[in-house]
């Protein structure tokens, strides 16, 4: 493919072109890396929100951490040696490596948004206007009876009613930070005016809102 386009080039245009390979990256486990609970992780924001993106570069290996600074930033060396440390916060340096990344890719505003979301998620911070949002229809309230399982499918946490069902019973959904014990609960309307948080496990969240 790489061959066949670099020709179709030179002969469409008239001339020369050229191909460049980088190495492939990959997990600490060897499986290449840009695959998600979703799928694949996109540059489309459309396809991939920039908070999911953030959070898949949060979330890395940390063994691989070092290796994305490299390939994925224009960072100087010293500057990702001394991130990456033995005696450096691990933790600390994918917070940089997921801002860095999505700025690149979507913009200083949206890695702000990100980042800030992230925060008010898991730091007790930040603001959750900038986690990912489902805003509802008068008309899909009323069809979905708020039911936590349409609103799984419907925020794309889950890929479907049975998919959500049998997260719900295996204790893998909080709604407002309460387990969801029962596969037929719906949350309460008036939650709306302030946002219904919905999270999937550790990385699947979900504000609801009246659109």
């Amino acid at each position: 493919n790489i061959l066949g386009g670099a020709d179709l080039i030179r002969r469409k245009e008239q001339h020369a072109a050229f191909a460049l390979t980088t190495g492939l990256l990959a997990t600490s486990e060897g499986k290449k890396m840009g695959k998600t609970e979703k799928g694949a992780l996109w540059l489309d924001p459309a396809k991939t929100s920039p908070y999911e993106f953030y959070q898949y570069w949060r979330n890395v290996d940390d063994n691989g951490v070092q290796n994305c600074f490299k390939m994925l930033t224009f960072m100087p060396i010293d500057e990702i040696n001394a991130l990456t440390a033995p005696t450096a916060n691990i933790n600390e340096a994918k917070k940089v490596l997921a801002y860095t990344l999505t700025a690149q890719v979507h913009g200083e505003e949206e890695a702000k948004k990100a980042q800030q979301a992230a925060e008010a998620l898991f730091g007790g911070g930040g603001d959750i206007e900038h986690m990912p949002t489902l805003k509802l229809s008068d008309a899909e309230i009323e069809s979905t009876g708020l039911r936590v399982t349409d609103l799984l499918v419907l925020g794309k946490l889950c890929t479907s009613k049975s998919d959500a069902r049998r997260t719900i019973e295996g204790g893998g959904v909080l709604m407002n930070d309460a387990k969801v014990t029962d596969v037929y609960a719906a949350a309460d309307p008036a939650a709306l005016e302030s946002g219904i948080i919905l999270k999937k496990g550790k990385k699947g969240f979900l504000r609801v809102t009246k659109g």
